[in-house]
C-alpha cells in the first residue's frame, strides 16, 4: 500500500499563493507517477498537475502558467506552487500516484481545502 499525506492548503486572497506538499510512504517501488486532482463544490474531480513519462508534466489549460508541479524524489515528495490564485481555483485538492502495475491513479490522499476568497 500506499500512503499519502498533503499539506499547506489553506485560505487565500485572490491573487496571492499557497504551496502543497504531499509525502507519499510505505511501497513507493509501486508507483510511477504523482500528481494533483481537484475537485470543486458540485463538480467532478478534474486533473490539476501530473508528471508523465520522461520526466514530462501536465497541466490544466486553466493552471498554465499559474500553477508549478516539481518533485523531491530523495524525500517522495511532490509539491505544487499556485500563483495568481483565482476564486474559481477553491477546492479540495488531492494528491494521487499512478500504480506501475495497473497505470491507473490508484492511491489518493485524504485532500486539503484550498479556499480563494477576499
Amino acid at each position: 500500500q500506499v500512503q499519502l499525506v498533503e499539506s499547506g492548503g489553506g485560505l487565500v486572497q485572490p491573487g496571492g499563493s499557497l504551496r502543497l506538499s504531499c509525502a507519499a510512504s510505505g511501497s513507493i517501488f509501486s508507483v510511477v507517477y504523482m500528481g494533483w486532482y481537484r475537485q470543486a463544490p458540485g463538480k467532478e474531480r478534474e486533473l490539476v498537475a501530473v508528471f508523465t513519462s520522461g520526466g514530462s508534466t501536465n497541466y490544466a489549460d486553466s493552471v498554465k502558467d499559474r500553477f508549478t508541479i516539481s518533485r523531491d524524489n530523495a524525500k517522495n515528495t511532490v509539491y505544487l506552487q499556485m500563483n495568481s490564485l483565482k476564486p474559481e481555483d477553491t477546492a479540495v485538492y488531492y494528491c494521487t500516484a499512478k500504480s506501475l502495475a495497473t497505470r491507473t491513479w490508484a492511491y489518493w490522499g485524504q485532500g486539503t481545502q484550498d479556499t480563494v476568497s477576499s
